[in-house]
């Protein structure tokens, strides 16, 4: 019987010395180094502890290692011991209010001309149809863009992540006059596209009921696909790039002259950005489905998509499906028959195995794919309950007792699943949850309970020093060493 031969290790020294005769290593440091601190995280000696807050009286928000206040006016890491201020922008107005932002994570693989194009930054929208493009680390405005005077500009979103993100308008509701002269407006709204690291439009386009229908009520664009949501209930995918393909009439680039306004340059303003991709008629449809509420997802291996169809029987279920032929999955039909306030919820694992998490008050089910349309069973996390009540009791007096209300799954002395948070690299799975600790306080205090990404085994249980209350909006983030509780 030959022995059993024991797995290498290779230091950090070891690699950089690989690495000086032209060894490509391809991020071997990095992952060993997130595999130590996994392993420290994890040791029974060490502790999570609260060790910084901040009251804001508008929004927080939360991105790679980083924690942004008053309308991402200033900025606080998260990289240090305790958060500390990097920048804070000047004082704006009303009609400089920064309405929403996207973190872009400076690129690895080429070298840009600019220096400045280089660096990690913050694209940021403004009220008044500004879009900038802030230093991640000093908040120095690098380049600034107008958009229209046309549109009202509110929303960033990514398309391709880190690669292309669009600004979406406001939906137009037409003027006063014209809905009461029973006039009709076909324009919905406006998409304009970027690439990011450099800066670079790709272009502007309307979306119009005489081309996608009188019944359409959303766009989005993600994935290189445009998603139309119709008042149906149906939701129709296209290729984006084939729309860019046929449908762009002019090439723009920010800050030369522009085709459409003689002596005006692309991004300035008073002009902007002309529409430059004209779609007139439909493109072909990719995929459709009816579904409720126009949540569809698409992915795993192989494609799959997940969606509740539109009738009221199927409300609380999810189907899973193939893409290629559109048949039910074997066992493809998930249903946790919750009894709560908050439904379950069901997305694909974002570590792009495939697989399939679905989250309910009291269980976590991680799901894998079995080829060729097979739902299995990888994992399951249950909460520990304490005994329920029983609907029907029975007094000393011999008196039966019949409860008239029954308790919710995620009713707040039990304890229940809130949310779950994956961490990319150190390849864990956290779970918020609260209550369930068996004393009579135990309403409103949470912990976090890190598992396994693979196994789904629990491996430390971390308590919140914050109260979490259920009936304010709360966010949690876990980054690494840091967890980031928002309320």
């Amino acid at each position: 019987m030959a022995c059993q031969r024991k797995k290498r290790k290779t230091n950090t020294t070891a690699m950089l010395g690989c690495r000086s005769r032209g060894m490509n290593d391809y991020g071997k440091i990095l992952r060993e180094n997130m595999r130590i601190l996994r392993a420290i995280i994890l040791q029974e000696s060490r502790s999570f502890i609260k060790v910084w807050s901040k009251m804001s009286k508008s929004s927080i928000a939360y991105e790679s290692g980083k924690i942004y206040f008053e309308n991402y006016q200033s900025c606080y890491s998260c990289m240090d011991s305790r958060p500390q201020l990097l920048y804070k922008l000047p004082p704006r107005t009303k009609l400089e209010k920064i309405e929403d932002a996207l973190q872009c994570s400076s690129p690895l693989e080429k070298a840009l001309s600019t220096p400045s194009d280089q660096k990690p930054c913050l694209v940021a929208l403004t009220a008044s149809n500004w879009l900038y493009r802030f230093s991640a680390e000093t908040g120095e405005k690098l380049q600034g863009v107008y958009l229209t005077p046309h549109h009202k500009f509110k929303y960033l979103h990514w398309d391709e992540f880190q690669e292309r993100f669009y600004v979406k308008s406001v939906q137009n509701k037409g003027a006063p006059f014209a809905q009461q002269a029973g006039i009709s407006q076909n324009t919905l709204m406006h998409l304009a596209i970027f690439n990011v690291f450099p800066l670079e439009i790709v272009g502007m386009l309307e979306i119009n009921k005489s081309v996608f229908g009188n019944t359409v009520t959303d766009v989005v664009l993600t994935q290189g696909t445009l998603a139309v949501s119709h008042s149906t209930k149906s939701v129709r995918l296209y290729s984006f790039d084939r729309v860019i393909e046929e449908c762009m009439t002019k090439r723009l680039r920010l800050g030369e002259l522009s085709p459409f306004h003689k002596g005006q340059r692309v991004g300035d303003s008073p002009y902007g950005i002309p529409v430059n991709i004209l779609i007139n008629d439909c493109p072909p449809v990719l995929f459709e489905v009816s579904c409720s509420d126009h949540n569809v997802q698409i992915g795993g291996h192989p494609w799959h998509y997940i969606f509740t169809p539109p009738h009221r029987k199927h409300q609380g279920t999810y189907h899973i499906r193939s893409l290629a032929e559109g048949l039910l999955a074997k066992n493809g039909l998930r249903d946790m028959n919750c009894c709560s306030l908050e439904t379950d919820f069901i997305y694909f694992h974002p570590d792009e195995s495939g697989r399939i998490v679905h989250v309910g008050p009291n269980t976590v089910n991680g799901l894998g794919s079995d080829f060729p349309s097979e739902v299995v069973e990888d994992f399951s996390i249950t909460s520990c309950r304490k005994n329920v009540v029983p609907r029907v009791t029975v007094t000393s007096s011999g008196r039966t007792v019949k409860r008239v209300s029954q308790q919710l799954d995620d009713d707040p002395d039990q304890e229940t699943f809130r949310l779950v948070e994956y961490e990319d690299e150190v390849d864990l799975l956290a779970l918020l949850v609260t209550g369930g600790d068996g004393e009579e306080q135990a309403e409103g205090r949470a912990h976090v309970k890190l598992h396994d990404n693979k196994s789904g085994e629990l491996l430390k249980t971390v308590p919140l020093a914050q109260a979490w209350d259920v009936t304010y909006r709360n966010e949690l983030y876990y980054d690494k060493e840091t967890i980031v509780h928002i309320e």
